[in-house]
């Protein structure tokens, strides 16, 4: 009989349970997503989470791991974008599927803390009027910025690629990129296709400045369960 860890019987009867199934240290990515949608323990359709350690030192500049993902199955989280266009865009904005679309009066309206979007994008010419909010939207993550593709003139592409799935990976102070790769309910298949697009992308990103070992760590867990490591 497996013994129970000391951390799973803290984080009660459920996780307990469900912890007692990881039994291996690695296990390969199609059987690390199998058990993944096993050891959910949430009564709610879970997202499926992913935590990668980077060998890096974020002191450097070119050591910084930061790319866009498209996955192949979205993240299952419907995405709410408000574009910051001139009025010529504002049809192509609304066409691709923006929820928000403005220019001085979205401005306003972020300006007296009025945010009810998951993304922002913008074109290049409102960049220097957008910089009034800019500290109110950096603070939440909002805001528009070329490296994430937020910052575009292909803005319809762009607005579309958002609702499908695409989502910005990059790393924190401490080496980690924490993201999702969807839900539960997309069973293992979509989710193995969604994770083995990202941890691609991730692998195609590394940075010039890394010369040795990049990955050191890849965990993968349910939004309320144990985590599991994948075998790189």
């Amino acid at each position: 009989m497996a013994l129970k860890s000391p951390l799973a019987r803290k984080r009660g009867k459920k996780y307990a349970e469900k912890a007692v199934l990881v039994q291996k240290k690695k296990y390969p990515l199609p059987e690390a997503v199998s058990l993944l949608i096993q050891v959910s323990t949430a009564s709610f359709d879970a997202t499926a989470e992913v935590h990668i350690r980077i060998f890096a030192d974020t002191t450097q500049a070119d050591q910084l791991v930061r790319t866009i993902v498209n996955l192949p199955h979205g993240t299952g989280k419907p995405v709410r974008i408000a574009a910051f266009v001139t009025d010529d865009k504002i049809d192509e904005a609304k066409k691709a599927g923006a929820d928000i679309v403005g220019y001085e009066n979205l401005i306003a309206q972020v300006h007296e803390g009025k945010i009810d979007f998951d993304v922002a994008v913008a074109i290049p010419n409102v960049m220097k009027d957008l910089g009034k909010v800019a500290k109110i939207l950096g603070q939440r993550g909002l805001m528009p910025n070329p490296k994430a593709g937020t910052v575009t003139q292909n803005l319809g592409k762009t607005i579309e690629e958002l609702k499908k799935g695409r989502i910005e990976c990059k790393m924190d102070k401490q080496g980690i990129i924490h993201t999702v790769f969807g839900k539960i309910s997309f069973g293992s298949q979509k989710l193995q296709e969604n994770l083995d697009a990202l941890l691609t992308a991730i692998k195609e990103a590394k940075p010039n400045g890394i010369k040795g070992e990049y990955i050191a760590s890849v965990t993968i867990c349910p939004t309320m369960g144990p985590g599991i490591s994948v075998a790189l």
